[in-house]
């Protein structure tokens, strides 16, 4: 249950949801446009609500920026297509079907077939695109140079950023990075593991980045501040 509403300009209500947690510093806000939107804030013990709240308002056209750009959520059906890795995919309902699977026709473009029950569909395809989206994720990763190669990889549903980089040597992405073309999910990957060199975006930070990338690193920054938000309309 909300505790709060956040208003925007246009006059949508937004739930703002407040949780404390012991062992934290700072107040952390994440605004979830998965559905519902709404805004999750997470506070220190000693840390008031109106203090929470007031994080919030300096946050406020951060906060409205991704509201406003974020899509209506399309469900997905039998017979509808999206972008997958780079290429245009069919979804082709077939209820008696046990596994998730994707076939590629000859002019490039695929059939992904989904059974399982009404009530499980759209799962069954998120868990299918996760799963893919990893494996071409560990395969860019291996075609880099060892030192590298990050000491974990996980897949994460965050609106603010498309991927991070831990001092441990974690990195995490955005797993609706598999709705991009497929070298705009390639740049965000060389991205993130060119700060296992430069936790900074310094100047050597983007020679790195492009050196792992190769030519085509603006546009695909370009292409990704223009067309992020939309990679959210699914699921």
């Amino acid at each position: 249950m909300a505790d709060y509403k956040f208003t925007t300009s246009g006059g949508e209500e937004i739930p703002i949801i407040i949780n404390t947690r012991r062992g934290l510093r700072n107040i952390t806000l994440r605004p979830k446009i998965d559905g519902v939107h709404r805004i999750e804030i997470s506070k220190p013990w000693l840390a008031t609500e109106a203090s929470a709240l007031r994080f919030v308002e300096q946050k406020r056209r951060w906060l409205e920026g991704i509201f406003a750009r974020s899509p209506v959520k399309q469900k997905l059906k039998d017979g509808d297509s999206f972008d997958f890795l780079g290429r245009r995919v069919v979804i082709s309902r077939m209820p008696s079907l046990r596994i998730t699977r994707l076939e590629i026709r000859d002019d490039g473009t695929g059939v992904l077939f989904v059974g399982g029950d009404d009530k499980l569909f759209e799962n069954r395809i998120r868990v299918f695109v996760k799963n893919e989206l990893l494996k071409e994720i560990k395969k860019l990763v291996r075609q880099t140079p060892r030192e590298f190669w990050p000491s974990r990889i996980s897949l994460r549903d965050t609106t603010s950023r498309w991927g991070s980089c831990s001092s441990t040597g974690t990195i995490s992405f955005s797993w609706r990075l598999a709705f991009a073309p497929f070298d705009v999910m390639r740049y965000v990957v060389m991205h993130e593991l060119s700060h296992r060199k430069h936790m900074d975006h310094s100047p050597e930070f983007w020679a790195q980045v492009r050196e792992l990338y190769g030519f085509g690193v603006e546009r695909a920054k370009i292409w990704l501040a223009k067309n992020g938000a939309s990679l959210h309309r699914y699921l």
